[in-house]
């Protein structure tokens, strides 16, 4: 027997219709991480700089600073405390990736790492840099950063994104893993200026419509904060009209902005922490993802300063990881180690116990904590995350969650997740 109720039986259909444009609206804004790979890190090297074996250059020279530095896994716990338990598999996987696939992010650099060059010679290093690009360079992802649309360099930097995009469709098309990079953004209209020449240059050469996407750097105050008061980046992302891939913090143009004396400007300066927060409540939901910026202390000279700025640099990568910022930009081949150090460690480190939530969740067994589909959902994108980056295998998650990969993106995919707790056990504080 169906119980007592009050509402007519019209209310339910009238708010339906009512809230209607707001289910809609919310679907547009917030829908979910797209899910695919994210490199760990960006790389960026100066477009007079980079050739065809820029790649496996940098991971060569980072294989040489393993092996006189930390030549074993003891060595290497030693400079960066790493539990013993983890240091042989971590040392490692560290040096297969560093043979296999040094570099996971390129980014060819016209702006700040280039400087201002003759027209002819940026013409031709934007050439250049299109065939690499096109033939491939060892990255998975590759592109350049222009100059930004700021006055002083704004013609320079759309004519090089022209030369660039053009000699790539000539090639035979944008590559998949094609990232380009808009640096130096202090309002919106930047942004719509940057998706304008997108939309145009996808309709003069007939490309599919949202085929090219860009990263917005947040290097400047007043993309933060404009001069209203109000926050700015949720219109960044409304200019962008679907084509903001994601965010990426500028570490020392943005402490610079704020004032910071040099010694002082770093990833965890609290005005760091400020922006990241901001940028990682705007993009919340939207799929946009995010990126921390970069450490300037290199790992060269002796090896106690070497081993010193590899602590340093490791350090400052689990902050960001523990953060949810899974990816950072990185200056010299020796920050490779620290990289893929820190986060293989991060990951390795967090699989059982990981798994050991997503088994009870699931049903499989009984756990110590009680976790929510949100909750659920971020476990597995954890897992995954471990698996794409080289952390963990993809059997060696399986067998540790009992779950595959689909199973794993089915849990991440918005919404209440398959696999939820049916009786009412989980509570609701989400």
């Amino acid at each position: 027997m169906r119980p007592p109720t009050t509402f007519g039986p019209g209310l339910t259909a009238r708010l339906g219709a009512s809230l209607a444009g707001v289910d809609a609206e919310l679907a547009r804004r917030y829908p979910g991480d797209a899910g695919g790979r994210q490199p760990v890190h960006t790389v960026y090297a100066p477009a007079d700089a980079v050739t065809a074996g820029t790649v496996r250059s940098w991971g060569d020279r980072a294989l040489a600073a393993l092996d006189e530095h930390a030549p074993t896994a003891g060595a290497l716990a030693a400079a960066l405390g790493l539990p013993a338990g983890l240091a042989g598999p971590v040392h490692d996987r560290v040096r297969a990736k560093l043979a296999a696939e040094p570099v996971e992010d390129l980014r060819i650099d016209f702006e700040d790492g280039y400087g201002r060059r003759s027209d002819a010679e940026e013409d031709e290093a934007a050439l250049r840099a299109a065939e690499l690009v096109a033939a491939g360079t060892g990255a998975p992802f590759a592109g350049i950063r222009a100059k930004s649309l700021e006055a002083g360099v704004r013609d320079r930097g759309i004519r090089t994104l022209d030369v660039f995009l053009t000699a790539l469709v000539a090639a035979g098309g944008p590559p998949d893993g094609l990232v380009l990079t808009l640096p130096k953004v202090t309002h919106a209209e930047q942004v719509a200026a940057m998706a304008s020449l997108a939309e145009e240059f996808e309709k003069a050469h007939a490309l599919d419509a949202g085929r090219l996407r860009f990263e917005v750097q947040i290097e400047t105050t007043q993309a933060v904060l404009g001069p209203d008061g109000r926050a700015t980046l949720a219109r960044f992302l409304d200019a962008g009209e679907g084509r903001v891939s994601a965010l990426h913090y500028g570490t020392f143009d943005y402490s610079a902005a704020c004032g910071v004396a040099p010694a002082h400007q770093a990833p965890d300066h609290p005005v760091a922490d400020h922006a990241k927060a901001v940028m990682q409540v705007a993009v919340a939901g939207t799929g946009v993802r995010l990126s921390d910026g970069s450490a300037n202390v290199l790992p060269a000279g002796t090896g106690e300063q070497v081993r010193a700025a590899w602590r340093s640099h490791h350090d400052l990568v689990r902050r960001s990881l523990a953060r949810a910022y899974h990816q950072g930009w990185d200056m010299h081949p020796g920050h490779l180690v620290s990289r893929y150090a820190a986060v293989y460690a991060f990951y390795r480190e967090g699989l059982a116990p990981a798994a050991s939530r997503l088994v009870a969740y699931t049903g499989g067994g009984r756990g110590d904590v009680l976790d929510e589909p949100a909750t659920a959902r971020a476990l597995a994108g954890y897992v995954l995350r471990g698996v794409d980056c080289g952390a963990v295998d993809a059997d060696e998650a399986a067998r540790a969650t009992g779950l595959t990969r689909r199973d794993l993106e089915e849990l991440v995919r918005p919404g209440p997740a398959p696999g939820a707790p049916r009786n009412g056990s989980s509570p609701s504080q989400g």
